[in-house]
């Protein structure tokens, strides 16, 4: 059912100068579910999400056609501003990013730089998001001391919070584990799976098993094309498709 459908990508095609990195690209992205990518190194997943929220717009030469719809609307239209669309659009990134100021800044910027300045709301908002991502209890006592002093996947918890404070709508991962160990990576993924009744959650990984675990739906991409996408179970267990069977086994090469 449509009114199911946070995003559908449909008909993708996308440049990096003469280099075609996503071929022809379709697939639902469903509310309040986990989508994740997986393939190998350099199969396009990546690029795919960034295309999710006109991100690839600040490499030269990027051209795109097709469409990203968001609640029926292309996102690439003329009239729509990138910066809109990557607020409702957040994005963690692969290796935590928290800006050089204080962990409650962090989470403050993005709603002051949006006009939202009363003290009160935001102590409210830090709390909230701080709680989200699950990192309440461990930051409460030390709010003004530099996000930098912070593990690395308190960081990237701090990220996630970071961007929930300008309240998004769907929340894209990319490979936000990689960077982190098995206690922090347990972590995150618990928070995915939490994060998942309140948002639609994209995410790449390399990590199959990750994959499986937290996951609604998967797409397996290879050399830029979508090979097999659907239910999680259904891919890990019966794929319709050979190449998928042999990457999933460990087969593949």
């Amino acid at each position: 059912m449509i009114d199911e459908l946070t995003m559908e990508v449909k008909g993708l095609h996308l440049w990096y100068g003469e280099k075609e990195a996503l071929k022809g690209i379709s697939m639902p992205i469903r509310r309040n579910e986990i989508t994740a990518l997986i393939g190998p190194s350099g199969c396009g997943k990546s690029t795919l999400l960034r295309a999710l929220n006109r991100m690839n717009d600040i490499i030269p030469g990027c051209r795109i056609e097709g469409q990203v719809t968001f609640r029926g609307e292309d996102i690439y239209a003329s009239d729509l501003d990138a910066n809109d669309v990557r607020t409702q659009i957040g994005m963690i990134f692969q290796r935590p990013n928290p800006f050089p100021m204080s962990i409650r800044d962090n989470i403050v910027y993005g709603p002051r730089i949006h006009g939202q300045t009363k003290a009160g709301e935001l102590d409210e908002l830090v709390e909230r998001t701080l709680r989200q991502a699950a990192l309440w209890d461990e930051v409460k006592d030390q709010l003004n001391r530099s996000a930098l002093v912070l593990s690395g996947g308190q960081q990237q918890r701090l990220c996630i919070a970071r961007a929930l404070a300008v309240n998004p709508e769907v929340l894209l991962m990319d490979e936000p584990t990689s960077a982190l160990d098995p206690i922090a990576t347990a972590k995150i993924e618990e928070l995915a799976c939490e994060l998942e009744k309140n948002y639609t959650v994209v995410i790449v990984t390399h990590n199959m098993q990750q994959a499986s675990r937290i996951s609604d739906k998967t797409g397996f991409m290879l050399m830029g094309e979508l090979v097999e996408f659907g239910d999680t179970e259904s891919i890990f267990n019966k794929p319709q498709k050979e190449m998928t069977e042999r990457y999933i086994a460990g087969r593949f090469g």
